[in-house]
């Protein structure tokens, strides 16, 4: 028997790796359309979302991490650390109240590269972070040469349906949460692990990747629009970033993109059944956190109905 998964991004790709490592066959189905993971900032961060987030997502997600660092060599454990101007110092203590697993550090200890107003920081140590092209071109790479066919034609087998936010055609009550997010190259600053950045009205958060590169992003914009990067949003992610450093003023702007984020009423991603059709979505802003674990719960899923051979 044959699996045809639909969708090519984090969901899908880990769906056809747990399903290799179980001895089936299966094919991944592609399209033009860009997955939201491809825009995704890459943070594994399972204490921190506890801020905003149920206590699932912070079980679930340490279960993520682990199956990261199985299944890829570019996962870097070196925690996460989040600040706030000392006017916004509110931010930071609610932040703390609402989470755990952290300690309260001089962020400039950690990060000597952060601005000097930047006196206190809550450091999650336990926390990972990996740059999603690299990792879903490592996921690919790996499934191919395992005899897994990627192809744009009909499917063959048994459908999978890892589209996110393009299958609303079958899933009526997933909606789109918004990401906004610029990718930025500087040689004069040098960060070696996500910042959180707390503001009352923009959080933000900034990723390091390889060659001097930064992922900048935002979370949790309530909209359907998948047009481009506003001015407005823009404007407030770059001041963001100048303040974390005014060497940023230098940086180059390699990129800008925005991604729709398929997202359930209660931000928890499902698998769903539907005329005899896999449904694996609803993975909201923490797509690469969780999509291995609905991988390994859709094998459980299969199993115990006697689908794997």
């Amino acid at each position: 028997m044959t699996w045809s998964i639909l969708g090519d991004g984090v969901t899908g790709l880990c769906v056809a790796t747990a399903l290799m490592q179980v001895g089936e066959h299966c094919e991944v189905i592609t399209s033009d359309h860009i997955a939201a993971s491809h825009w995704a900032g890459g943070m594994l961060a399972p204490y921190c979302e506890a801020e905003s987030a149920s206590a699932a997502v912070t079980e679930q997600g340490l279960k993520g991490i682990t199956w990261w660092q199985k299944n890829i060599q570019t996962v870097h454990k070196k925690g996460t650390l989040v600040v706030a101007p000392v006017r916004d110092r509110q931010e930071l203590q609610h932040f703390s109240h609402k989470t755990h697993n952290h300690q309260w550090v001089d962020p400039r200890v950690l990060e000597p590269d952060l601005a000097d107003h930047f006196d206190k920081g809550l450091f999650f140590s336990d926390e990972a972070h990996l740059d999603p092209r690299s990792a879903l071109a490592e996921l690919k790479q790996k499934l191919i040469e395992h005899g897994v066919v990627f192809h744009s034609k009909a499917p063959s087998g048994r459908i999978i349906d890892c589209r996110g936010i393009a299958a609303t055609d079958h899933l009526q009550n997933l909606r789109a949460v918004r990401g906004e997010m610029l990718i930025l190259q500087s040689h004069d600053v040098t960060f070696s692990r996500p910042i959180r950045f707390l503001h009352p009205r923009f959080p933000c958060y900034l990723v390091p990747r390889a060659e001097g590169q930064f992922m900048l992003g935002a979370t949790m914009i309530e909209s359907q629009d998948a047009g481009k990067i506003s001015v407005r949003a823009l404007l407030e992610l770059l001041t963001s970033l100048y303040v974390l450093n005014p060497a940023f003023a230098e940086a180059k702007v390699l990129e800008t993109g925005t991604g729709l984020r398929p997202s359930f009423p209660d931000n928890l991603p499902k698998i769903e059944y539907q005329q005899g059709r896999y449904l694996i979505n609803g993975m909201y802003r923490h797509g690469f956190l969780l999509a291995p674990v609905l991988a390994e719960q859709f094998i459980q899923l299969i199993s115990t109905t006697s689908e794997v051979n």
